[in-house]
């Protein structure tokens, strides 16, 4: 099992878990909407540091947007698995083409 699939496990586990002991939980407990604000914030600061460069810095900031990506799926009810079937319905077809299609 990868890592982010591990992640998306503990995720759905603590989905349900006292706000006071699990920053996931607390997160789930203020709502979808602000489970989806927190990602926003977190795209941004992935997006600032690949201007700036730093790598180090552009890959922690990518783990942080992966959690809330997956946070903020939960919170709807959608897992990683739902977005990998997704991801698998698109494969062999062209990034223009499918676009095309929406």
């Amino acid at each position: 099992m990868s890592a982010l699939n591990r992640l998306a496990a503990t995720i759905a586990a603590r989905k349900g878990a006292d706000p006071e002991t699990s920053w996931t939980a607390k997160l789930m407990a203020k709502g979808p909407e602000k489970c989806a604000e927190k990602f926003g914030e977190e795209a941004i600061e992935a997006i600032i540091e690949a201007v700036r460069g730093d790598r180090a810095r552009l890959t922690a900031e990518a783990a942080d947007v992966l959690y809330h990506l997956l946070v903020m799926l939960a919170a709807r009810d959608l897992t990683l698995a739902d977005v990998e079937a997704e991801l698998a319905r698109r494969e062999g077809t062209s990034g223009i083409a499918e676009k095309a299609a929406r």
